[in-house]
């Protein structure tokens, strides 16, 4: 069993990555994919991947930005897991790189956003050492 944490950066590694965001990010269409991120890549956004047996079974989209209320920071904006594979440690690993990268890095913390409902990804998140700090409010347009 071979798994390997990569940093998907060829046109053929980010489309590998579809299949897990498309669990988490339902409305974005296989098509637009690469160039939605590589638009995001302009924006300092990069593809973590963990890749077990050939497959990416899970992936982290994740940037580095500045704010006045927490300093430097390696922001997650998205951490998910092929269904079926949830619960097997890959989304931990990845956290485990990111958190260490952000150390690497000289961040004062990692920061996500999370939805109401993913309990489990919570449990994942507070075994991990993340704290509830605030909420996250939005308005579309």
């Amino acid at each position: 069993m071979t798994t390997d944490i990569f940093i998907a950066n060829t046109d053929t590694d980010i489309e590998s990555c579809f299949p897990a965001f498309s669990a988490l990010r339902p409305h974005i269409e296989q098509k637009n994919f690469l160039a939605q991120v590589r638009r995001q890549q302009a924006q300092s956004y990069q593809i973590l991947a963990l890749r077990h047996e050939g497959t990416v079974k899970s992936a982290a989209g994740f940037r580095f930005a500045e704010f006045l209320a927490w300093g430097k920071v390696l922001y997650i904006d998205d951490l998910t897991t092929l269904p079926g594979e949830t619960s097997k440690g890959f989304a931990g690993s990845l956290l485990d790189w990111l958190i260490n990268h952000a150390k690497a890095h000289q961040c004062q913390g990692v920061h996500l956003d999370t939805g109401y409902t993913r309990h489990a990804a919570h449990r994942l998140y507070l075994r991990k050492g993340f704290l509830f700090k605030s909420h996250h409010l939005s308005m579309e347009l």
